[in-house]
């Protein structure tokens, strides 16, 4: 019994913790604020499509990072060679290369050894820039660690640069991430209209100072004014940079009063102020931020002290905006945005409403269905499960992770997958007791032939919900780590928590006692029959082959109805009183949205609006959600926008390609696991069959008219480990009986697996079916493109266990017999057994 104590010590410490974790998520506020800060700020977040706010995307412009780059170079080359009296023509300068051709191709030696003074890296190593001349000129290229270097600086710059920018405009918890190469993703809970934020993430804010062109000046530029339609002379040379700005604020001028922006340069630029004003009294300097001037005042006497003013007919709102940009310096790049979503607070608090309503009820309906085919035992299986949620929610707060709408679906689901472990071990058991078995002994074997079939199926899943995160953005990431994390606690709690239950309870019995499990009689009558199941494998086959050959066809024509993650475009959700769809299709195409797809959902003047894609151009702008938003408020006045969904073509291309990865690594991974756990024609026939169940589910897609949308992806790979699961299940009984029995023929073999798992699979099929009925029914467009097809792949996946992947497994076996291989690789104890023997 010390074991058992230990044990029970040990998990009850484990489990305290967990729920610790999980508290203060639910504590109300009144008694959170008398806990300390390290206790009550454990908790997880909930993300945009929960609590309402805004999704930005951007992207660094590396064609123009590049370009400038190069622009530069091409300035401290033409100076070098300037001072060194060697002409050249103008330098060809693209985002790609830069070509220098000398007047005098003479010199073009010189030249080279001039440049290559600017193209090697000053802290050593490789050079940035590879060399190639013609005897007419020469060609500078980057090279490709030098512009991934370029990339990488750039999106941590503009990291900082919108970190502060955003920090100091007063949001509340913005969350910036890198994504990608050259990708930033910014998150604003409660922010239903993200245009400010757009566009003071897409200045670039690059200030420079020019002196106004005059008769001595060689290179000029041309440059408008700001909100003027004057056109500047300017010297081309930069005399002063924007990145000398230390601080800026918002004053008003003792002069005028208006708005001005007062601000203070860094010792350098100090210097290099006082030595401009001081050498060009009377001249004018052109304060230039983002290719527009601001202001041109003429220089009437010396400024020193590193101190100025712009000024420029502002408003308050302009010049504080300026200011702050000053302040937080500016973007290596400009930022695109790529992709934007945006949901309303009211949207957000009825997702929250309907996925813990849809949890809870699912979660009742599996607690009551254990209960009622296992009994009193059903009950420790239900405490299990129950603790299994508490704990998920405490590691979720112990990551700090960001639990999404498609994150409680995986929680709903693990939940479902969770009870196969309990009905594995308690169908174990019951196997164990019709043998005779008393309680201990029956309880002991059953978990252990339980565990290596628990471990199987899991892992299996877990490959297929790595890929989801690696793969996955967003949502998509958030309904892999709460998947992940349901699996892994409800391994603990199977396997640990409900046995040391058990083990209690046993110990309360009398020793010579049998454990007594209910179940369901004609399910266990059965089980313990001789069904030949692999009479109708011939049928189970063709039917499965034309089944997917028919969706195949379907895929092609009519095909998928692609959601916005996969077609690019727009889609808005819109709340207009008092319209009809004629109203609204009428105000769009006055706007020009003649191609505008407009449906009736949900409630009264309740509309979804799509648009196709558009060029990347649009949607960096975001002007095409400005007019729409513009047409309906003109119809109706009160209009409101739950849901504002914006994906340019990158970010939809992006999309393709990584689903195509995954469901293709991901059936690389359990094809290589199950090889090397059972043998290669028992992983090939599952992987065979995964794929037939794939193509079923995606005609029932087309079929259906189920969006094909990110979450539609995270279905796919659900049902991958779903279906794994349930063959894994079938093949470990496979195993199990080839090494009691290996001179059984193998149909009869197969059957008898079939049918002693048959209780197994219903059971584990009808409690995850339980488990998302109500998300499927209840659970609104957010979530169908999961709910429904999953409800659909449980049928096939289960099916498929039976009647397609052990006829498979069956031909591919007889092949390895004529070939004199064995069905099964040596066991761990047959290995040692031949060792001992030859020692």
């Amino acid at each position: 019994m010390r074991s058992f104590y230990s044990r029970a010590v040990v998990f009850s410490l484990i489990i305290i913790l967990g729920l610790l974790s999980a508290l203060p998520n639910v504590l109300p506020a009144s008694t959170a604020q008398h806990l300390p800060s390290w206790f009550t700020d454990n908790t997880f977040k909930l993300g945009l499509d929960l609590s309402g706010g805004s999704h930005l995307l951007m992207q660094v412009d590396i064609d123009d990072l590049r370009l400038n780059n190069h622009q530069q170079l091409a300035e401290q080359i033409k100076d070098a060679l300037r001072e060194k009296r060697i002409f050249i023509q103008p330098i060809a300068v693209s985002k790609n290369q830069l070509v220098i051709t000398p007047k005098d191709t003479n010199r073009l030696d010189e030249i080279q050894q001039i440049v290559r003074s600017f193209v090697k890296d000053p802290k050593g190593g490789l050079a940035l820039f590879s060399l190639e001349d013609d005897s007419a000129r020469l060609t500078i290229t980057p090279t490709k660690a030098h512009s991934e270097k370029l990339t990488k600086d750039a999106v941590e710059h503009s990291l900082k640069v919108v970190r502060q920018r955003l920090n100091e405009s007063g949001l509340v918890d913005p969350t910036i991430t890198k994504q990608g190469s050259d990708g930033i993703l910014v998150q604003l809970p409660g922010v239903d209209d993200p245009s400010y934020i757009r566009s003071l993430l897409g200045t670039t804010a690059k200030m420079t100072f020019h002196w106004a062109a005059n008769a001595d000046s060689k290179e000029v530029i041309q440059a408008k004014g700001f909100d003027t339609e004057e056109v500047y002379a300017l010297e081309a040379r930069v005399v002063l940079e924007g990145k000398h700005i230390q601080d800026a604020n918002l004053v008003f001028s003792q002069e005028s009063g208006q708005p001005v922006v007062s601000f203070v340069l860094d010792k350098e630029g100090a210097r290099l102020f006082t030595e401009m004003t001081q050498n060009n009294i009377g001249r004018s300097l052109a304060i230039v931020l983002d290719d527009e001037v601001i202001t041109a005042p003429v220089i009437r006497s010396v400024i020193a002290g590193g101190r100025g003013e712009i000024s420029g007919a502002f408003t308050v709102a302009e010049a504080n905006e300026l200011a702050l940009l000053l302040r937080a310096g500016a973007l290596p790049a400009p930022l695109n945005v790529i992709e934007e979503r945006t949901v309303g607070p009211d949207l957000g608090s009825d997702s929250i409403s309907m996925g813990i309503t849809t949890g809870i009820i699912g979660a009742l309906l599996v607690l009551l269905f254990m209960l009622a085919i296992y009994g009193s035992w059903g009950l420790i299986a239900s405490l299990s499960l129950t603790l299994n949620i508490g704990l998920i929610f405490g590691v979720l707060s112990l990551l700090g992770a960001t639990l999404t709408l498609p994150g409680i679906a995986g929680i709903i689901l693990s939940i479902g997958m969770a009870v196969d472990a309990n009905i594995l071990i308690n169908e174990r058991i019951r196997e164990e007791t019709r043998r005779g078995k008393r309680a201990f002994i029956a309880l002991d074997a059953g978990f252990k032939r339980a565990y290596s079939t628990i471990l199987d199926s899991n892992i299996t899943s877990l490959i297929a919900i790595s890929l989801l995160f690696m793969f996955g953005s967003g949502p998509v990431r958030g309904f892999a780590v709460a998947m992940a994390i349901g699996l892994i606690t409800s391994m603990f709690t199977s396997i640990s928590f409900t046995r040391l239950l058990m083990e209690w309870r046993i110990s309360k019995m009398p020793k010579q006692a049998l454990l007594e499990i209910s179940g369901i009689k004609s399910l266990d009558r059965l089980s313990n029959s001789k069904i030949d199941f692999m009479r109708g494998r011939f049928i189970g086959i063709t039917a499965s082959a034309i089944l997917s050959l028919a969706s195949i066809g379907l895929f092609f024509q009519p095909g998928l109805h692609y959601g916005i993650d996969f077609s690019g475009g727009t889609v808005m959700e819109i709340a207009a009183p008092d319209t009809d769809v004629e109203q609204l299709r009428q105000a769009l195409q006055d706007k020009g949205f003649s191609q505008a797809a407009i449906q009736e959902f949900g409630d009264d003047d309740y509309y979804l609006v799509r648009l196709p894609m558009e060029g990347a151009e649009q949607v960096a702008s975001g002007k095409t959600v400005d007019e729409i938003k513009s047409a309906v408020t003109e119809i109706s006045a009160q209009a409101s926008f739950p849901r504002v969904e914006l994906v340019g073509p990158k970010v939809s291309s992006d999309f393709r390609d990584a689903t195509i990865l995954a469901i293709v690594f991901a059936g690389f991974g359990m094809l290589a696991y199950l090889w090397i756990r059972f043998e290669y024609h028992f992983a090939l026939a599952a992987t065979l069959t995964i794929g037939l169940d794939l193509t079923k589910t995606i005609g029932f897609f087309v079929l259906a008219g189920v969006e094909f949308n990110l979450t539609a992806v995270a279905a796919l790979l659900a049902l991958i480990g779903y279906s794994v699961n349930d063959k894994v299940v079938v093949f470990d009984r496979v195993r199990e009986n080839l090494r009691l029995t290996p001179d059984k023929p193998m149909l009869e073999l197969l059957n008898e697996s079939i049918t002693s798992t048959l209780t197994r699979t219903v059971f584990t099929s009808v409690t995850t079916f339980l488990a998302l009925i109500p998300m499927a029914v209840a659970g609104g467009s957010a979530v169908a493109s999961f709910a429904l097809p999953m409800l659909f792949g449980i049928v096939i996946g289960t099916s498929s266990s039976v009647f397609i992947a052990a006829p498979i497994v069956y031909w591919m076996g007889q092949h390895r017999l004529r070939k004199g291989l064995p069905q099964l690789r040596p066991s761990a104890e047959e290995m040692q057994k031949k060792l001992d023997a030859i020692m």
